[in-house]
């Protein structure tokens, strides 16, 4: 039985889960027992971990008001087996239905899903192929996957990769970070979050939150989910830039808020 939200403290179980995903790789997660059944299922963005200090902070902020966090690593990011890939909006989906089925299985409540970043397109798209969890947060989600590709992998990349049908992405060391492929490219590219969005029902409660300063993903983004989705909130916060720098609070506000306001 689920314990009232409070901001008492309360007596957090903490501890490591592995699931496995829809091709026998292993995710790593960590699970934050607050004693309550109510969980919030915590998504990072690109080239990021379950360990980011924006989720870290989002975990602490829900845990303090007795809400249980689920926090994991995508396949091929972190801890969790699998090749890392570039696009893989699709498969990190699934990967989080992985995760949503084992907690339900557990017999958790899974409340709301939230990402960050690309992890703000994951459960958006989560949503529409899935919708079986009623609140979605997406934080500073990019709208247009089209745009932003350049400025990240480098000025005429895309030809590049078209023509020789991979590039590697190379740090300032020169040391290879990651590598794009056509094929992963063709994914993203493909990915119509103009479309999901389109396709969300009523009945999912989508809440956008976006920093007025992001020069990652313009917060015009966020306009076009609001404008997009059917039942939609949008929290615009101001001089916040991609990873809430200096605006961590009023961002786990926000999130805190509208998760406990339903």
């Amino acid at each position: 039985m689920s314990h009232p939200l409070s901001s008492e403290p309360h007596a957090l179980e903490q501890r490591a889960v592995v699931v496995t995903n829809k091709h026998g790789e292993k995710l790593v997660g960590v699970l934050h027992h607050t004693g309550s059944s109510k969980i919030v299922v915590l998504c990072h963005g690109f080239i990021s971990t379950k360990n980011d200090s924006l989720i870290l902070d989002l975990t602490a902020a829900l845990t303090k008001k007795g809400i249980s966090v689920f926090r994991f690593d995508f396949s091929g990011n972190g801890e969790s087996e699998g090749e890392f890939e570039y696009g893989n909006y699709r498969k990190e989906a699934d990967d989080l239905h992985s995760v949503v089925s084992y907690l339900c299985k557990e017999k958790y409540d899974v409340t709301a899903i939230v990402g960050h970043s690309k992890g703000g397109d994951v459960v958006t798209l989560y949503a529409s192929i899935y919708d079986d969890v009623r609140l979605v947060i997406n934080v500073s989600g990019r709208f247009d996957l089209e745009k932003g590709i350049e400025e990240r992998i480098g000025e005429g990349s895309i030809d590049r990769i078209n023509k020789e049908g991979y590039l590697d992405v190379k740090d300032k060391s020169g040391n290879v970070q990651y590598r794009v492929t056509k094929e992963s490219l063709m994914e993203r590219l493909s990915t119509d979050i103009r479309a999901v969005s389109m396709s969300l029902t009523k009945e999912c409660r989508f809440f956008t939150v976006h920093g007025s300063a992001d020069e990652t993903i313009p917060v015009e983004d966020a306009y076009e989910f609001a404008k997009h989705i059917p039942n939609h909130k949008l929290q615009v916060i101001e001089g916040a830039n991609h990873n809430y720098t200096a605006h961590r609070e009023e961002l786990a506000d926000a999130v805190v808020d509208f998760i406990t306001s339903y």
